[in-house]
């Protein structure tokens, strides 16, 4: 047993870095070149696990079309078979040490919002390149202490256009569209580009489409406040910027991620020349 953990596929296991949907992500070296690689593990356990298979493909699919520093890359995709079935995968990709935006540390104003300029700057690499992420949510967003990050987690991507059989999302920052099954575009990823500012600026979570149940198991229904409402210390432009993006309706949002990041430079902006006057 010990030899399967540390030797899996021609990588050689060095420990555990994290966890995902049904997945295991290692820190690991690639045999074959000796180059350190993050590596998700997924085992076939029961038939569920197919979806899981599929997104691990599309994540590896796409990534290989994403060449951006803000967007981690994908190496190489290992099916290893048992009975003429794939009975397990293996992604190798960029090694990024870092923690979550969910479980760094608290930030700043300034740089809530250049943390969000890099985000919504891979998301627009990914649009340019006929892509939608489909899942922006703290969780797949990486900040390192140098102050860079990646966006991780490309398994519920999928072409712009594409109209999805089945809900996919996280409900604290799912889109409308996602929850009717209507044609996905980068707009989607400007709702979930927003709702995760709003967490990030408030602590609280865009009431979606996905309503929240109390202990009865009562949906309850919840009020939007704007952010500036909430924290008297953020900008109404940055409060006017989050509400905007998690518009229902898609054609009220921003029209594209460039519109995003031109917005987030004139806060970012605003708050250094402020610094420097108050100097």
């Amino acid at each position: 047993m010990a030899k399967n953990i540390l030797n899996v596929g021609g990588f050689s296991i060095i420990k555990r870095i994290g966890t995902g949907a049904r997945s295991t992500i290692y820190m690991a070296t690639d045999e074959q070149d000796k180059t350190k690689v993050a590596l998700k593990r997924v085992i076939f356990e029961r038939p569920e696990d197919s979806r899981i298979f599929e997104q691990v493909e599309a994540e590896y699919k796409v990534a290989r079309r994403i060449d951006h520093p803000y967007v981690r890359k994908c190496y190489k995709l290992k099916k290893i078979r048992s009975m003429f079935k794939v009975k397990e995968m293996l992604l190798s990709m960029e090694l990024f040490e870092a923690r979550t935006l969910e479980d760094s540390p608290t930030l700043s104003l300034l740089d809530v919002l250049l943390v969000f300029r890099m985000v919504a700057g891979g998301l627009d690499a990914m649009h340019r390149e006929g892509f939608v992420h489909c899942d922006i949510k703290p969780n797949n967003i990486l900040l390192s202490k140098s102050g860079s990050i990646k966006i991780i987690d490309l398994g519920q991507s999928c072409k712009i256009g594409t109209t999805k059989q089945r809900i996919q999302g996280t409900p604290d920052y799912i889109a409308p569209e996602q929850v009717k099954r209507r044609p996905l575009g980068p707009k989607t990823d400007i709702f979930n580009l927003g709702a995760t500012m709003y967490w990030a600026l408030t602590g609280d979570n865009v009431p979606t489409l996905i309503p929240k149940k109390n202990n009865l198991g009562l949906t309850v229904p919840r009020a939007l406040r704007a952010p500036h409402e909430m924290k008297k210390q953020i900008p109404l432009g940055v409060s006017k910027l989050v509400m905007d993006c998690v518009k229902d309706d898609p054609a009220q949002r921003p029209r594209d991620m460039l519109t995003v990041i031109s917005r987030l430079d004139l806060m970012v902006h605003s708050i250094l020349g402020g610094k420097k006057k108050s100097k």
